[in-house]
Protein backbone atom coordinates (compact mmCIF):
# COMPACT_ATOMS: atom_id res chain seq x y z
CA UNK A 1 0.00 0.00 0.00
CA UNK A 2 1.48 3.10 -1.05
CA UNK A 3 2.02 6.03 1.64
CA UNK A 4 -0.44 8.44 1.92
CA UNK A 5 0.49 11.70 0.00
CA UNK A 6 -0.74 15.14 1.18
CA UNK A 7 -0.14 18.61 -1.18
CA UNK A 8 2.45 21.38 0.18
CA UNK A 9 1.99 24.89 -0.54
CA UNK A 10 2.52 24.42 -4.35
CA UNK A 11 1.79 20.65 -5.13
CA UNK A 12 3.40 17.96 -4.07
CA UNK A 13 7.48 17.86 -4.61
CA UNK A 14 10.61 15.78 -3.44
CA UNK A 15 13.71 13.77 -4.54
CA UNK A 16 12.65 12.57 -8.03
CA UNK A 17 12.55 8.61 -8.11
CA UNK A 18 12.35 8.39 -4.31
CA UNK A 19 9.64 10.92 -3.34
CA UNK A 20 8.31 12.13 -6.75
CA UNK A 21 7.80 8.59 -8.67
CA UNK A 22 6.76 6.98 -11.43
CA UNK A 23 4.10 5.25 -9.31
CA UNK A 24 2.71 8.74 -7.94
CA UNK A 25 2.85 10.45 -10.86
CA UNK A 26 0.46 7.60 -12.23
CA UNK A 27 -1.63 7.85 -9.56
CA UNK A 28 -2.30 11.74 -9.65
CA UNK A 29 -2.87 11.81 -13.11
CA UNK A 30 -5.95 9.11 -12.30
CA UNK A 31 -6.87 11.27 -9.71
CA UNK A 32 -7.29 14.35 -11.73
CA UNK A 33 -8.74 12.68 -14.48
CA UNK A 34 -11.53 11.42 -12.09
CA UNK A 35 -12.14 14.40 -9.84
CA UNK A 36 -12.45 16.43 -13.28
CA UNK A 37 -14.56 16.14 -16.19
CA UNK A 38 -12.81 17.94 -18.75
CA UNK A 39 -9.58 17.69 -20.48
CA UNK A 40 -6.16 17.71 -18.77
CA UNK A 41 -3.17 19.62 -20.52
CA UNK A 42 0.27 18.37 -19.35
CA UNK A 43 3.01 20.50 -18.83
CA UNK A 44 6.98 19.86 -17.78
CA UNK A 45 10.16 21.57 -17.22
CA UNK A 46 13.84 20.78 -18.39
CA UNK A 47 14.57 18.09 -15.48
CA UNK A 48 15.65 14.58 -16.83
CA UNK A 49 13.37 13.12 -14.62
CA UNK A 50 10.35 15.25 -16.09
CA UNK A 51 9.35 12.97 -19.62
CA UNK A 52 9.31 9.88 -17.58
CA UNK A 53 6.55 11.16 -14.62
CA UNK A 54 4.84 13.32 -17.22
CA UNK A 55 4.49 9.79 -19.44
CA UNK A 56 3.59 8.23 -16.38
CA UNK A 57 0.56 11.38 -15.51
CA UNK A 58 -0.83 10.86 -18.96
CA UNK A 59 -1.26 6.89 -18.82
CA UNK A 60 -3.03 7.41 -15.30
CA UNK A 61 -5.26 10.34 -17.06
CA UNK A 62 -6.04 7.83 -20.36
CA UNK A 63 -6.70 4.83 -18.16
CA UNK A 64 -9.97 6.30 -16.34
CA UNK A 65 -11.09 7.53 -19.63
CA UNK A 66 -9.74 11.32 -19.47
CA UNK A 67 -8.74 13.02 -22.44
CA UNK A 68 -5.03 14.27 -22.03
CA UNK A 69 -2.73 16.98 -23.79
CA UNK A 70 1.11 16.36 -23.64
CA UNK A 71 1.82 20.35 -24.34
CA UNK A 72 5.67 19.43 -23.93
CA UNK A 73 8.66 21.59 -22.05
CA UNK A 74 6.21 24.49 -21.29
CA UNK A 75 6.29 27.12 -18.29
CA UNK A 76 3.63 26.39 -15.55
CA UNK A 77 1.80 29.73 -16.64
CA UNK A 78 1.82 28.75 -19.93
CA UNK A 79 -0.49 25.40 -18.59
CA UNK A 80 -2.33 27.67 -16.91
CA UNK A 81 -3.10 29.67 -20.12
CA UNK A 82 -3.78 26.81 -22.19
CA UNK A 83 -6.04 25.33 -19.68
CA UNK A 84 -8.13 28.78 -19.41
CA UNK A 85 -8.19 29.41 -23.14
CA UNK A 86 -8.99 25.82 -23.86
CA UNK A 87 -11.86 25.30 -20.81
CA UNK A 88 -9.39 22.51 -19.22
CA UNK A 89 -7.22 21.72 -16.11
CA UNK A 90 -3.37 21.79 -15.86
CA UNK A 91 -0.94 19.25 -14.59
CA UNK A 92 2.75 20.38 -14.26
CA UNK A 93 5.75 18.14 -13.62
CA UNK A 94 8.43 20.67 -12.17
CA UNK A 95 10.08 21.20 -9.04
CA UNK A 96 10.61 25.07 -9.95
CA UNK A 97 13.34 26.87 -8.90
CA UNK A 98 14.67 23.04 -6.87
CA UNK A 99 17.83 21.69 -8.05
CA UNK A 100 17.37 19.01 -10.83
CA UNK A 101 17.18 16.00 -8.70
CA UNK A 102 14.28 17.13 -7.42
CA UNK A 103 10.84 17.26 -9.02
CA UNK A 104 7.25 18.03 -8.48
CA UNK A 105 3.46 17.89 -9.05
CA UNK A 106 1.28 20.55 -9.37
CA UNK A 107 -2.76 20.39 -10.60
CA UNK A 108 -4.49 23.52 -11.47
CA UNK A 109 -7.86 23.81 -11.86
CA UNK A 110 -10.70 24.67 -14.34
CA UNK A 111 -9.52 27.54 -16.42
CA UNK A 112 -6.19 27.19 -15.06
CA UNK A 113 -6.48 28.60 -11.80
CA UNK A 114 -5.07 27.47 -8.01
CA UNK A 115 -7.12 24.81 -6.47
CA UNK A 116 -9.14 25.53 -3.98
CA UNK A 117 -9.01 23.91 -0.85
CA UNK A 118 -12.02 21.49 -0.98
CA UNK A 119 -11.04 20.58 -4.59
CA UNK A 120 -7.34 19.51 -3.38
CA UNK A 121 -8.61 17.67 -0.93
CA UNK A 122 -11.00 15.29 -3.69
CA UNK A 123 -7.49 15.34 -5.73
CA UNK A 124 -5.97 14.09 -2.78
CA UNK A 125 -8.78 11.61 -1.59
CA UNK A 126 -8.80 10.29 -5.26
CA UNK A 127 -4.80 10.18 -5.73
CA UNK A 128 -4.43 8.07 -2.03
CA UNK A 129 -6.97 5.61 -3.81
CA UNK A 130 -5.81 5.12 -6.73
CA UNK A 131 -4.09 1.89 -7.83
CA UNK A 132 -0.87 1.25 -8.99
CA UNK A 133 0.11 1.00 -12.60
CA UNK A 134 0.60 -2.75 -13.91
CA UNK A 135 3.55 -1.56 -15.94
CA UNK A 136 6.13 1.55 -16.25
CA UNK A 137 6.43 1.07 -20.59
CA UNK A 138 3.70 4.20 -20.72
CA UNK A 139 2.64 4.96 -24.47
CA UNK A 140 4.01 8.04 -25.92
CA UNK A 141 2.31 10.85 -26.52
CA UNK A 142 2.73 13.21 -29.28
CA UNK A 143 3.42 16.91 -28.25
CA UNK A 144 0.93 19.68 -29.27
CA UNK A 145 3.25 22.23 -30.96
CA UNK A 146 0.40 24.83 -31.74
CA UNK A 147 0.25 25.23 -27.76
CA UNK A 148 3.25 27.20 -27.16
CA UNK A 149 2.84 29.49 -30.39
CA UNK A 150 -0.71 30.20 -28.68
CA UNK A 151 0.26 31.03 -25.50
CA UNK A 152 3.39 33.67 -27.04
CA UNK A 153 0.54 34.94 -29.27
CA UNK A 154 -1.60 35.07 -25.73
CA UNK A 155 1.45 37.26 -24.38
CA UNK A 156 2.02 39.76 -27.10
CA UNK A 157 -1.70 40.34 -27.17
CA UNK A 158 -1.60 41.41 -23.98
CA UNK A 159 1.35 43.29 -24.26
CA UNK A 160 1.84 44.75 -27.96
CA UNK A 161 4.55 47.56 -27.15
CA UNK A 162 6.98 48.35 -29.10
CA UNK A 163 10.08 47.89 -27.55
CA UNK A 164 13.01 48.57 -29.57
CA UNK A 165 14.22 51.13 -28.04
CA UNK A 166 15.68 48.74 -25.30
CA UNK A 167 18.49 46.06 -25.02
CA UNK A 168 17.08 43.25 -22.37
CA UNK A 169 19.03 40.45 -21.30
CA UNK A 170 17.09 37.53 -20.07
CA UNK A 171 18.86 34.38 -17.98
CA UNK A 172 16.21 31.49 -18.61
CA UNK A 173 17.38 29.08 -15.77
CA UNK A 174 17.99 26.32 -18.24
CA UNK A 175 14.50 25.79 -17.58
CA UNK A 176 11.57 25.50 -19.16
CA UNK A 177 11.20 29.83 -20.37
CA UNK A 178 14.61 28.65 -22.54
CA UNK A 179 12.17 27.70 -25.20
CA UNK A 180 9.84 30.50 -25.67
CA UNK A 181 11.52 33.87 -23.82
CA UNK A 182 14.11 34.62 -26.77
CA UNK A 183 11.45 34.71 -29.69
CA UNK A 184 8.89 36.36 -27.21
CA UNK A 185 11.07 39.25 -26.69
CA UNK A 186 12.81 39.95 -29.75
CA UNK A 187 9.61 39.56 -31.59
CA UNK A 188 8.71 43.12 -29.42
CA UNK A 189 11.59 44.73 -31.70
CA UNK A 190 13.96 44.95 -28.38
CA UNK A 191 17.90 43.44 -28.78
CA UNK A 192 17.57 40.71 -27.03
CA UNK A 193 20.39 38.99 -24.88
CA UNK A 194 19.75 35.52 -23.51
CA UNK A 195 21.90 33.47 -21.08
CA UNK A 196 21.46 29.95 -19.57
CA UNK A 197 18.73 28.75 -22.45
CA UNK A 198 20.32 25.58 -23.38
CA UNK A 199 18.95 22.88 -20.82
CA UNK A 200 21.23 19.49 -20.23
CA UNK A 201 18.33 18.08 -17.56
CA UNK A 202 20.51 18.58 -15.19
CA UNK A 203 21.71 22.31 -15.55
CA UNK A 204 18.09 23.82 -14.43
CA UNK A 205 18.78 26.87 -12.38
CA UNK A 206 22.30 25.83 -11.60
CA UNK A 207 23.64 28.98 -10.64
CA UNK A 208 21.58 30.79 -12.80
CA UNK A 209 17.82 32.29 -12.62
CA UNK A 210 15.95 34.00 -10.63
CA UNK A 211 17.60 32.97 -7.41
CA UNK A 212 21.48 32.93 -9.11
CA UNK A 213 20.82 36.00 -11.41
CA UNK A 214 24.95 36.97 -10.67
CA UNK A 215 25.53 35.82 -14.58
CA UNK A 216 22.49 38.03 -15.52
CA UNK A 217 23.85 41.03 -13.22
CA UNK A 218 27.90 40.65 -15.26
CA UNK A 219 25.68 40.84 -18.56
CA UNK A 220 23.53 43.45 -18.15
CA UNK A 221 26.82 45.48 -17.68
CA UNK A 222 28.88 44.25 -19.78
CA UNK A 223 26.18 44.38 -22.74
CA UNK A 224 25.43 48.27 -21.36
CA UNK A 225 21.80 46.94 -21.50
CA UNK A 226 18.74 48.82 -20.23
CA UNK A 227 17.26 45.67 -18.51
CA UNK A 228 17.62 42.41 -17.04
CA UNK A 229 15.30 39.55 -16.49
CA UNK A 230 15.59 36.31 -15.04
CA UNK A 231 13.28 33.62 -14.60
CA UNK A 232 13.27 30.61 -12.43
CA UNK A 233 13.13 26.78 -13.66
CA UNK A 234 9.15 26.93 -14.50
CA UNK A 235 8.99 30.95 -15.09
CA UNK A 236 6.33 31.99 -12.80
CA UNK A 237 8.82 34.09 -11.15
CA UNK A 238 11.03 37.28 -12.31
CA UNK A 239 13.60 38.59 -10.57
CA UNK A 240 14.88 41.85 -12.63
CA UNK A 241 18.33 43.78 -12.37
CA UNK A 242 18.64 47.53 -13.11
CA UNK A 243 21.20 48.93 -15.80
CA UNK A 244 23.34 49.83 -13.03
CA UNK A 245 23.77 45.93 -12.15
CA UNK A 246 21.38 46.29 -8.90
CA UNK A 247 19.05 43.54 -8.23
CA UNK A 248 15.16 44.29 -8.11
CA UNK A 249 13.20 41.80 -6.69
CA UNK A 250 9.55 41.69 -6.25
CA UNK A 251 8.92 44.20 -3.66
CA UNK A 252 10.57 46.68 -6.03
CA UNK A 253 8.27 45.62 -9.23
CA UNK A 254 4.85 45.48 -7.08
CA UNK A 255 5.42 49.35 -6.08
CA UNK A 256 6.12 50.18 -9.25
CA UNK A 257 2.89 48.62 -11.12
CA UNK A 258 1.26 49.70 -7.72
CA UNK A 259 1.93 53.18 -8.69
CA UNK A 260 1.98 53.12 -12.48
CA UNK A 261 -1.60 52.19 -11.76
CA UNK A 262 -4.84 53.80 -11.60
CA UNK A 263 -7.01 50.60 -11.57
CA UNK A 264 -4.78 49.69 -8.52
CA UNK A 265 -4.71 52.68 -6.65
CA UNK A 266 -8.59 52.12 -6.81
CA UNK A 267 -8.68 49.10 -5.09
CA UNK A 268 -5.83 47.86 -3.08
CA UNK A 269 -2.42 45.62 -3.60
CA UNK A 270 -2.03 41.94 -1.45
CA UNK A 271 1.37 41.39 -0.52
CA UNK A 272 2.90 38.26 1.95
CA UNK A 273 4.58 38.80 5.35
CA UNK A 274 7.43 38.28 4.22
CA UNK A 275 7.36 41.94 1.78
CA UNK A 276 9.51 44.25 3.14
CA UNK A 277 8.45 47.29 5.88
CA UNK A 278 9.59 49.86 2.61
CA UNK A 279 7.06 48.79 0.62
CA UNK A 280 4.45 48.91 3.06
CA UNK A 281 5.14 52.57 3.98
CA UNK A 282 5.23 53.49 -0.05
CA UNK A 283 1.97 52.30 -0.48
CA UNK A 284 0.43 53.65 2.39
CA UNK A 285 2.15 56.89 1.76
CA UNK A 286 0.43 57.03 -1.30
CA UNK A 287 -2.88 56.16 -0.05
CA UNK A 288 -3.06 52.50 -1.38
CA UNK A 289 -4.97 50.08 0.44
CA UNK A 290 -2.51 47.26 1.01
CA UNK A 291 -3.38 43.35 2.80
CA UNK A 292 -1.01 40.77 4.23
CA UNK A 293 -1.13 37.24 4.01
CA UNK A 294 0.86 34.09 4.36
CA UNK A 295 3.98 32.99 2.08
CA UNK A 296 2.46 31.35 -1.30
CA UNK A 297 0.55 32.42 -4.46
CA UNK A 298 -2.30 30.63 -3.91
CA UNK A 299 -2.91 32.47 -0.92
CA UNK A 300 -2.22 35.98 -2.50
CA UNK A 301 -5.17 34.81 -5.39
CA UNK A 302 -7.37 33.90 -3.15
CA UNK A 303 -7.14 37.21 -0.84
CA UNK A 304 -7.22 38.99 -4.75
CA UNK A 305 -10.54 36.73 -5.26
CA UNK A 306 -12.09 37.84 -2.13
CA UNK A 307 -11.58 41.14 -2.64
CA UNK A 308 -12.30 41.47 -5.94
CA UNK A 309 -8.27 43.30 -6.48
CA UNK A 310 -6.08 43.13 -9.93
CA UNK A 311 -2.83 42.88 -8.60
CA UNK A 312 -0.47 41.52 -5.85
CA UNK A 313 2.48 39.57 -5.37
CA UNK A 314 5.24 38.26 -3.50
CA UNK A 315 9.09 39.44 -2.71
CA UNK A 316 10.02 36.38 -4.73
CA UNK A 317 9.21 37.33 -8.01
CA UNK A 318 5.62 35.37 -8.02
CA UNK A 319 3.12 38.55 -9.30
CA UNK A 320 -0.22 38.49 -9.81
CA UNK A 321 -1.85 40.24 -12.73
CA UNK A 322 -5.22 38.65 -11.74
CA UNK A 323 -7.07 40.22 -14.45
CA UNK A 324 -5.10 39.43 -17.58
CA UNK A 325 -3.47 36.04 -16.47
CA UNK A 326 -4.73 33.15 -14.19
CA UNK A 327 -1.83 32.76 -12.12
CA UNK A 328 1.67 34.50 -11.61
CA UNK A 329 3.64 34.48 -15.03
CA UNK A 330 7.44 35.34 -15.49
CA UNK A 331 6.84 36.06 -18.78
CA UNK A 332 3.90 38.62 -19.15
CA UNK A 333 5.77 40.63 -15.83
CA UNK A 334 8.87 40.33 -17.64
CA UNK A 335 7.03 41.74 -20.83
CA UNK A 336 5.08 44.54 -18.68
CA UNK A 337 8.63 45.66 -17.02
CA UNK A 338 10.11 46.50 -20.01
CA UNK A 339 7.09 48.57 -21.20
CA UNK A 340 7.09 50.55 -17.97
CA UNK A 341 10.53 50.82 -18.82
CA UNK A 342 10.29 52.06 -22.04
CA UNK A 343 7.79 54.12 -21.19
CA UNK A 344 9.05 55.79 -18.18
CA UNK A 345 12.75 55.75 -18.16
CA UNK A 346 14.98 53.40 -16.47
CA UNK A 347 14.38 51.27 -13.91
CA UNK A 348 17.12 52.15 -11.11
CA UNK A 349 15.85 55.74 -11.30
CA UNK A 350 12.31 54.67 -11.62
CA UNK A 351 12.74 52.20 -8.34
CA UNK A 352 14.47 54.61 -6.03
CA UNK A 353 12.51 57.45 -6.90
CA UNK A 354 9.49 55.19 -5.78
CA UNK A 355 10.50 53.96 -2.26
CA UNK A 356 12.88 53.08 0.34
CA UNK A 357 13.67 49.33 1.61
CA UNK A 358 14.32 48.94 4.92
CA UNK A 359 17.62 46.16 6.33
CA UNK A 360 16.25 43.12 5.71
CA UNK A 361 17.79 39.43 5.37
CA UNK A 362 16.60 36.31 5.24
CA UNK A 363 18.64 33.09 6.91
CA UNK A 364 17.57 29.36 5.98
CA UNK A 365 18.17 26.84 8.71
CA UNK A 366 17.87 23.27 8.40
CA UNK A 367 14.66 21.42 10.03
CA UNK A 368 16.88 19.28 12.16
CA UNK A 369 18.98 22.30 13.67
CA UNK A 370 16.22 24.94 14.55
CA UNK A 371 14.97 25.48 18.00
CA UNK A 372 12.05 28.44 18.19
CA UNK A 373 12.93 29.81 21.47
CA UNK A 374 16.98 30.15 21.16
CA UNK A 375 15.79 32.35 18.05
CA UNK A 376 13.06 34.48 19.72
CA UNK A 377 15.40 35.19 23.24
CA UNK A 378 18.38 36.18 20.94
CA UNK A 379 16.11 38.63 18.95
CA UNK A 380 14.84 39.67 22.32
CA UNK A 381 18.18 40.33 23.89
CA UNK A 382 19.45 42.18 20.87
CA UNK A 383 16.07 44.70 20.62
CA UNK A 384 16.56 45.68 24.09
CA UNK A 385 20.62 46.48 23.78
CA UNK A 386 19.27 48.27 20.61
CA UNK A 387 16.49 49.71 22.35
CA UNK A 388 14.21 49.43 19.35
CA UNK A 389 10.43 49.47 19.35
CA UNK A 390 8.42 46.52 18.86
CA UNK A 391 6.99 49.18 15.31
CA UNK A 392 11.38 49.37 14.43
CA UNK A 393 11.67 45.78 13.85
CA UNK A 394 10.38 42.70 12.97
CA UNK A 395 11.25 39.01 13.29
CA UNK A 396 9.32 36.18 10.83
CA UNK A 397 9.35 32.54 11.41
CA UNK A 398 8.29 29.82 8.91
CA UNK A 399 9.12 26.50 7.92
CA UNK A 400 9.41 26.62 4.11
CA UNK A 401 6.86 24.88 1.82
CA UNK A 402 9.18 23.74 -0.63
CA UNK A 403 12.38 22.78 1.40
CA UNK A 404 13.05 20.90 4.03
CA UNK A 405 14.43 24.30 6.23
CA UNK A 406 12.71 27.41 8.56
CA UNK A 407 12.95 30.23 7.02
CA UNK A 408 14.16 33.07 9.45
CA UNK A 409 13.38 36.79 8.02
CA UNK A 410 14.53 39.85 10.31
CA UNK A 411 13.85 43.64 9.31
CA UNK A 412 14.37 46.90 10.77
CA UNK A 413 15.25 50.65 10.15
CA UNK A 414 18.05 49.78 12.09
CA UNK A 415 20.73 48.18 9.55
CA UNK A 416 23.23 47.47 12.13
CA UNK A 417 20.87 45.52 14.58
CA UNK A 418 19.86 43.29 11.38
CA UNK A 419 23.57 42.78 10.61
CA UNK A 420 24.35 42.23 14.89
CA UNK A 421 21.54 39.72 14.69
CA UNK A 422 22.40 37.76 11.41
CA UNK A 423 25.83 37.42 13.02
CA UNK A 424 24.16 36.11 16.64
CA UNK A 425 21.74 33.90 14.49
CA UNK A 426 25.21 32.18 12.38
CA UNK A 427 27.12 31.50 15.75
CA UNK A 428 24.24 29.72 17.28
CA UNK A 429 23.61 27.40 14.53
CA UNK A 430 26.81 27.45 12.61
CA UNK A 431 24.98 28.76 9.29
Amino acid sequence: MAMAVRFGTDGIRGTAYETITVDLAYRLGRAVGTVFNAPVFVGYDTRESSPVLTSAVLAGITSVGGHATNLGVFTTPGVAVIAQRRGGVGIVVSASHNPYYDNGLKVLGLGGTKLDFATEEAVTEALNAAPSPLTDDFPEVAIDRQAQHDYAQHLRAIVPTDLSALTIVLDCANGASSSVAHELFEATGARVITLHDQPTGRNINEACGSTHPDDLVAAVVAHGADLGLAFDGDADRLIAVDANGTIRDGDDLMVLFALDSAAIRDSGVVVTSMSNLGLRRALHQRGIELVETDVGDRHVLMALEERGWSFGGEQSGHLIFRNLSPTGDGLLTGLRLAELVARRGPLATLADEAWQRVPQALINVPHEDYEDSGVRSLFAALQREHELNDDDVRLLIRPSGTEPVVRIMVEASNGTFVDDFVIALGRHFSV
